[in-house]
C-alpha cells in the first residue's frame, strides 16, 4: 500500500492528529465507583486474541495511543489520569468542554509513541486503538508483551477499532463501540458514567432505527465514504468490519463496499464507478478550524466534480454530498451515535428530523 494512503487512514484513526466524536462532563472524576479498588474490582478484559488482563484497582496513570482513547477517557470523567498520548488532538477536534484538559496532556509522540518513551512513561496502563493495524507506520516497533510487563504497564485495547479486521462478521450497529465504552468504564472505575453515555447513544440510534423501520433494505440509498486524506490516485474503501460500516448502516445507508471483509481496503476508481453511489461522504480529517475544514471539503468536492472517472457519477452530478469528518465516522466514540443521526437526516430527511 502507498505510504500516503496509510498516512491518511492512520490520521483518521488517530482522531485528528496534528502531524499527518451526548453527555457532558469536564474531564474530571465523574461517576467514580472504584478508583481505589473495592467495588467493581477485580476487572478482567481481553485483547484481540482473547488474552486476559486483570485489574485489582483502577489505574492512576494512563497513556493513550491516540486522541480517540483520550476523548473517551474525558467523556468518562477520567481525564485527570491521562499522563500522556500519541497522536494528540488537533485544535477543535475534541468537544469544547474537554479542550482545556486535552491541551494539557503531555504529547509523547506526534504520531505513534516511540517504544522507549512509552516504556519509560511510568504509566499503569496503555490504551491502544491500533493493535492489529500492522501496515500502519511505526506499528512494527511496538513493545512486546514481555516488555510491557517488565515496565509495569498493562496493555489494553479499544477493540472496536484495534480488532476490527479480526471481527468474524460485519459490523452493522454500534454494539462494539458501546462495549468498548462499558469496558473502559469498568477498568477506570467509572461504570456509572459509562452506562449513562451508552444509554444516551442507544436513545439516539434507537430513534433512527424506529424512524426507518419501514424502509426496506433494497430501498435504502447507496453510500460511498470518500477518504480524501488517503489520497486521490487510489481510493480507500471502508469495509464491513470497520466502524464506519456500522455508522452508515445504522444511518439508513448501504455502504457500497459492504461486500469487502475487513476494515480498510485500497480499491480502484473503476470500482467506485461501477457502484455509482447515491450519496458520497466527503471525509476529511479536522484541519483545526472551520475555515480550514471548509476549504478541505471544497477541495474534495472539486476533485470529484473535475476528475474524469467520477464527474458523471449520480451523486456527483446531483450534488449529493455529506460533509462529515473522517474521525466522526471511522473512529469509535461517544459521538458515533450523533454521526448516525446526521447521516440518517440527510438520507431520509422526511423520517429523521
Amino acid at each position: 500500500m502507498r505510504p500516503r494512503a496509510w498516512c491518511g487512514v492512520l490520521a483518521a484513526v488517530a482522531l485528528t492528529a496534528t502531524a499527518c466524536g451526548g453527555g457532558g462532563g469536564n474531564g474530571g472524576e465523574a461517576g467514580k465507583d472504584g478508583a481505589s479498588g473495592g467495588k467493581g474490582f477485580p476487572v478482567s478484559v481481553t485483547d484481540c486474541a482473547g488474552a486476559k488482563t486483570t485489574f485489582d484497582a483502577a489505574p492512576k496513570k494512563i497513556v493513550t495511543s491516540n486522541a480517540a482513547a483520550l476523548e473517551l477517557l474525558l467523556w468518562l470523567g477520567a481525564g485527570d489520569r491521562i499522563t500522556g498520548t500519541g497522536f494528540p488532538p488537533g485544535k477543535g477536534a475534541v468537544p469544547p468542554q474537554f479542550a482545556d484538559r486535552a491541551a494539557e496532556v503531555p504529547v509523547l509522540g506526534r504520531t505513534v509513541i516511540p517504544k522507549e518513551k512509552l516504556l519509560a512513561s511510568g504509566a499503569d496502563v496503555y490504551i491502544d486503538s491500533f493493535s492489529s493495524m500492522k501496515n500502519m507506520g511505526g506499528m512494527a516497533d511496538a513493545p512486546k508483551p514481555e516488555e510491557f510487563r517488565a515496565a509495569g504497564i498493562k496493555h489494553i485495547f479499544l477493540k472496536s477499532t484495534a480488532c476490527a479486521a479480526m471481527n468474524k462478521s460485519p459490523r452493522t450497529d454500534l454494539s462494539g463501540v458501546e462495549a468498548d465504552i462499558e469496558e473502559l468504564g469498568r477498568v477506570t472505575g467509572t461504570s456509572a458514567r459509562a452506562a449513562e453515555l451508552v444509554a444516551d447513544m442507544k436513545k439516539k440510534t434507537d430513534g433512527v432505527r424506529d424512524a426507518l423501520k419501514d424502509v426496506p433494505e433494497d430501498k435504502r440509498p447507496t453510500y460511498f465514504l470518500f477518504d480524501y486524506d488517503a489520497g486521490t490516485k487510489q481510493p480507500m474503501a471502508v469495509c464491513n468490519r470497520q466502524v464506519a460500516n456500522a455508522v452508515i448502516t445504522q444511518g439508513g445507508g448501504r455502504n457500497v463496499f459492504a461486500d469487502c471483509d475487513g476494515d480498510f481496503k485500497p480499491v480502484g476508481w473503476e470500482d467506485v464507478v461501477a457502484k455509482n453511489p447515491d450519496f458520497i461522504q466527503l471525509a476529511i480529517r479536522n484541519r483545526g478550524g472551520e475555515e480550514a475544514n471548509r476549504k478541505a471539503f471544497d477541495e474534495a468536492e472539486k476533485f470529484l466534480k473535475s476528475f474524469s472517472a467520477t464527474k458523471d457519477l449520480k451523486a456527483v452530478k446531483e450534488g449529493r454530498f455529506l460533509r462529515i469528518g473522517s474521525e466522526r465516522t471511522t473512529i469509535a466514540g461517544v459521538r458515533s451515535a450523533d454521526t448516525v443521526r446526521e447521516i440518517a437526516h440527510v438520507l431520509h430527511p422526511d423520517r429523521v428530523k
